[in-house]
């Protein structure tokens, strides 16, 4: 991710490409983010995604060994 912040924060990113997308994989909605945002490294992609699994918006399930499944929760509104 580049020096300068961006107006549009990457958890905000990874809930609407979730939004758009669908359930996915973490190494797919890395390549998503990579086309908003430039570089996105793997440490601020978990740092998101554990952010948001906290606060109970999305689930981040084991599929094998290194690779995971990216999902939005059902919230209730």
């Amino acid at each position: 991710m580049s020096k300068v912040w961006s107006p549009r924060p990457l958890s905000l990113a990874i809930v609407e490409t979730l939004e758009r997308k669908g359930a996915m994989t973490d190494i797919e909605l890395q390549k998503e983010l990579k086309d908003d945002f430039g570089d996105v490294s793997f440490r601020e992609l978990n740092s998101g995604l554990l952010k948001l699994e906290v606060q109970g918006v999305l689930r981040v399930s084991r599929l094998m060994r290194g690779k995971r499944q990216v999902e939005l929760t059902a919230l209730k509104t």
